[in-house]
């Protein structure tokens, strides 16, 4: 049996898909577009998120922590990620914190990559002051607010 391995951590959002969600959400700001320039993690995001972060594990769980605290910050941010139902993330900052569709079938993304992944759409709501974090006079969540972290759960726990 041959193992299929994409060279590439990046995954174009299929057309249809960005705009069906572009047209239920209106979209003002990508933080991470393919091939970006800029690191989406330490800039300023919009009021209207879209983002399709890299998939790596690491790296899709700075972008799913930081769509959770742009929340905090009364910004929306729809996220489209492989379904990973069982992992730590998934049950403690996406479960309890958005709103989850699951996507029928397997998408074809562009550059005829077919994901060998079921996808999810992920929507971090903005909170009105919900008490999770820590807030200046402005309402903004500060530096010391942090998406939750890893309980005293083992490696291995969390990686399944």
């Amino acid at each position: 049996m041959q193992i299929r391995k994409h060279t590439s951590d990046h995954w174009q959002t299929p057309d249809k898909i960005y705009k069906q969600l572009d047209d239920e959400f209106h979209f003002d700001f990508d933080p991470c577009p393919l091939h970006a320039d800029f690191d989406g993690l330490a800039i300023k995001w919009g009021k209207r998120n879209y983002v399709n972060p890299p998939y790596t594990k690491t790296e899709k769980e700075k972008f799913i922590r930081k769509a959770y605290l742009e929340s905090l910050n009364g910004n929306l941010s729809v996220m489209l990620l492989p379904v990973s139902t069982s992992s730590y993330i998934f049950h403690e900052v996406i479960k309890p914190y958005a709103e989850v569709r699951f996507v029928k079938g397997r998408l074809s993304f562009c550059g005829n990559k077919n994901a060998g992944f079921d996808s999810m759409i992920v929507i971090f709501r903005p909170k009105s002051n919900g008490g999770e974090c820590d807030e200046s006079e402005n309402g903004k969540a500060t530096a010391g607010a942090e998406a939750p972290v890893d309980s005293p759960t083992t490696k291995d726990e969390r990686d399944t």
